[in-house]
């Protein structure tokens, strides 16, 4: 199977994107799904939906890194079409290397409810145990009770809050970090 294709045969699969050449069509698909979350306010990050360029260089980052054990990038498929991505990338700084932070979980929003982003956040959070990632981190928009209650389901705790950080013109909102440290899984 092309990593970078949807599965065939199959409802619904995660893969896995390996460092080879990012296709067209997914990168394509990848810019669909972020921009029209962004356009609707979801908290991805950006104020303003991203371009396509924007897009294919950030996730271009990701799979360059993923060669060394330095991220993940899983892919949602639904009847062969892409509805969802999520990925970490491991800190840089030398001091932070044994974690890493989980940086996007976007679930196209005709797929909400179905599951996707729970299997995203899931397959990622192994994906970083077989790593060697001591604790995996992650921040989220204090108003996105569903990804909020989706991380602390799957185990992550909250270990700070910065009230009104998040500018989203005119408006304010807290910056809520999360962790979950797998080497008290070990």
């Amino acid at each position: 199977m092309n990593p970078l294709s949807p599965p065939s045969g199959m409802h619904a699969e995660l893969a896995v994107l390996d460092a080879g050449e990012l296709e067209a069509e997914f990168v394509e698909s990848a810019h669909r799904i972020l921009a029209t979350l962004v356009g609707g306010g979801a908290a991805l990050g950006w104020i303003n939906p991203p371009s396509r360029d924007d897009v294919a260089e950030l996730l271009g980052q990701v799979v360059a890194a993923v060669p060394a054990g330095d991220a993940a990038l899983r892919v949602a498929y639904l009847d062969r079409r892409l509805v969802g991505l999520g990925y970490w990338l491991r800190y840089g700084r030398p001091t932070h290397r044994p974690h890493a932070d989980l940086e996007k979980i976007a679930v196209d929003a005709a797929a909400h409810g179905r599951g996707v982003g729970r299997a995203l956040t899931s397959a990622l959070m192994a994906d970083a145990r077989e790593a060697g990632i001591e604790v995996l981190t992650l921040d989220a928009r204090g108003d996105n009770a569903g990804a909020l209650h989706l991380y602390r389901s799957l185990g992550f705790t909250e270990y700070g809050r910065l009230p009104n950080f998040v500018a989203f013109g005119e408006r304010r909102y807290d910056k809520v970090f999360c962790m979950l440290d797998f080497r008290r899984q070990r």
